[in-house]
């Protein structure tokens, strides 16, 4: 019996330093992940087969993968990271259309006053339309980054879609995961369907 715990205490012990080993090999930062290089084998190709429908089609302005031939997995994660970026970047906006009318409120209402209203309009805008018109500028800023990069856009059905792609805010690595998976895809096997242009 003492045997028995002496070396169910060493096995123990040895997953223990596997698992610590492997998590010192993973990144730590934020700013790690988003230069994290996966072997391309390690990163699982997303399920892409399905019957198209009339109802598919109609989403695919939503729900869609990359693709452009000739790509080997690093770059397609490298482009994939450099859109991503450029489309997370995007600020909320100004609800002022112009510094004019900006200038205006604060003659209005004074230097505090016009400051509020603008701090307050712009919460009850976010709160109206935020989350989703975030999500729409970046998938259309994703859409358009990856064009000029070469890349052709294929329709996809929203449950293989939501497998490996995100639209709001999630952490790093997760992120980074995902991206990962998308560049297996843009870099992989011609996909089916027909191209969908810009």
């Amino acid at each position: 019996m003492k045997y028995a715990i002496a070396a169910l205490a060493l096995a123990c012990a040895g997953v223990a330093s596997v698992a610590a080993q492997e998590a010192a090999t993973q990144p730590q930062t934020d700013q790690e992940w988003m230069a994290w290089m996966p072997d391309e084998a390690e990163i699982a190709m997303p399920a892409l087969a399905f019957e198209e429908t009339g109802g598919d089609r109609s989403n695919y302005d939503k729900y869609y993968i990359f693709h452009r031939p000739d790509t080997d997995f690093q770059t397609a994660l490298g482009d994939l990271r450099t859109c991503d970026e450029s489309a997370r970047g995007l600020r909320r906006g100004n609800y002022f259309p112009d510094s004019s009318q900006t200038a205006t409120n604060m003659m209005q209402y004074g230097p505090i006053g016009g400051a509020v209203g603008g701090l307050i309009a712009g919460a009850m805008m976010d709160a109206i339309f935020g989350s989703g018109e975030m999500r729409a500028k970046r998938r259309v800023n994703m859409r358009r980054c990856m064009f000029y990069l070469g890349y052709s856009r294929f329709g996809l059905q929203k449950d293989l879609w939501t497998a490996f792609n995100f639209e709001g805010g999630i952490e790093e690595p997760e992120r980074q995961r995902l991206l990962a998976q998308q560049a297996r895809v843009a870099s992989g096997p011609r996909p089916q369907g027909e191209e969908l242009g810009l």
